[in-house]
């Protein structure tokens, strides 16, 4: 290590070693690659994901003790929107979870194969905030180990994912279609568990319902998953999936949907309705806040749009960086009104380069 290494990533390699050795248990040889991988720059997060998925880093079989470990805290950095930390520590977490169910047989590789459609998921969570293409990749290997588990909770979650991958590829009815069928085969689990990937898979098919300007379902979806919600306990044990169906977060959803529906009259009263503190991470907060800025950019009120861009950035800088967001604030650029500030804001979260 040079001498020139500043705190901040030394503190990071200390992070990174611990990940390593006390998670997945791998070679010294592997601690170099994976800080390499950490000093790339932030623009280069997608692509580093997407090479990780085709060249996974040869890796052995670990207790499923430390993959949990590993999974929780690659989930931790995730909600908390280390997408950096996240992208070095995932390629690691995927490969040590196929190494491990491929070594297990029975209870034990099931169990083993809820993990790996868990990260992979994770994966595509990751790579649907950078709109990369490898988010297909990555629930296509979640649904395939979710399956193999036969577990609901880790197959709602994938299915989740490969809607999103599907919106996003413009098919939203197909999309839309796979979440109520997968939907209905959870409906007659009573657990937890099971009970909150379905709602959270009922309030992403409101939301794709609403790209086809189908303003009925989209609404009555979220009000099923809401009624759902109020019945389910959360807490750590449900911490699989990414959305709860809490009322905040469904109240979050109608917004979403008001802004996809291009009604953002209809929008404002939900904003009122909703205390952003109740969000329980930074990365449903950070959520929370876009489509704040995107309601005000379609009222055409730039001093709030910005507003709500700040705050973004003040809960959790990294998603000020997305692509959706630098777009936002690249329009606000060649607006009229370019509040004070703007142009430092957008060269500091990459929306303006050079």
């Amino acid at each position: 290590m040079t001498t020139g290494t500043s705190e901040s990533q030394q503190e990071g390699t200390v992070r990174r070693r611990g990940f390593l050795t006390g998670a997945a248990g791998i070679s010294a040889v592997l601690l170099t690659g994976a800080r390499a991988a950490a000093e790339q720059p932030p623009g280069e997060l997608g692509a580093g994901l997407e090479t990780a998925l085709f060249d996974l880093p040869a890796i052995g079989p670990v207790p499923i003790s430390r993959l949990e470990q590993a999974l929780g805290r690659a989930r931790n950095d995730f909600r908390h929107t280390r997408y950096q930390t996240l992208s070095t520590e995932l390629p690691l977490l995927l490969a040590a979870a196929d190494a491990t169910r491929d070594h297990l047989s029975g209870h034990a590789r099931e169990r083993a194969e809820a993990l790996a459609s868990y990260a992979y998921s994770l994966a595509g969570e990751l790579a649907s905030k950078q709109r990369s293409e490898a988010t297909w990749v990555a629930a296509d290997r979640a649904l395939t180990a979710a399956r193999a588990c036969g577990q609901p909770a880790p197959l709602g979650e994938a299915t989740r994912m490969l809607s999103v991958a599907m919106r996003r590829a413009g098919r939203y009815r197909q999309a839309a279609d796979l979440l109520l069928r997968t939907s209905r085969q959870l409906a007659d689990d009573p657990t937890d568990q099971a009970r909150a990937v379905r709602a959270a898979m009922l309030l992403t098919c409101g939301y794709t319902c609403a790209h086809y300007g189908d303003r009925t379902a989209a609404l009555d979806l979220v009000d099923e998953a809401q009624e759902i919600g109020q019945r389910i306990p959360y807490g750590p044990g449900l911490d699989g999936a990414t959305i709860q169906a809490t009322r905040a977060q469904c109240e979050s959803f109608r917004l979403s949907i008001f802004n996809k529906l291009g009604v953002p009259d209809e929008a404002a009263p939900v904003v009122g309705r909703i205390d952003a503190s109740a969000f329980p991470t930074a990365e449903r907060r950070a959520r929370f806040h876009t489509d704040v800025a995107r309601m005000y950019h379609q009222l055409g009120d730039d001093t709030r749009t910005f507003a709500a861009l700040r705050a973004i950035e003040r809960q959790a800088p990294e998603e000020a960086r997305r692509p959706s967001v630098q777009a936002l604030t690249t329009d606000l650029l060649y607006s009229s009104a370019r509040p004070p500030g703007l142009a430092e804001f957008a060269a500091r979260t990459g929306a303006l380069k050079g």
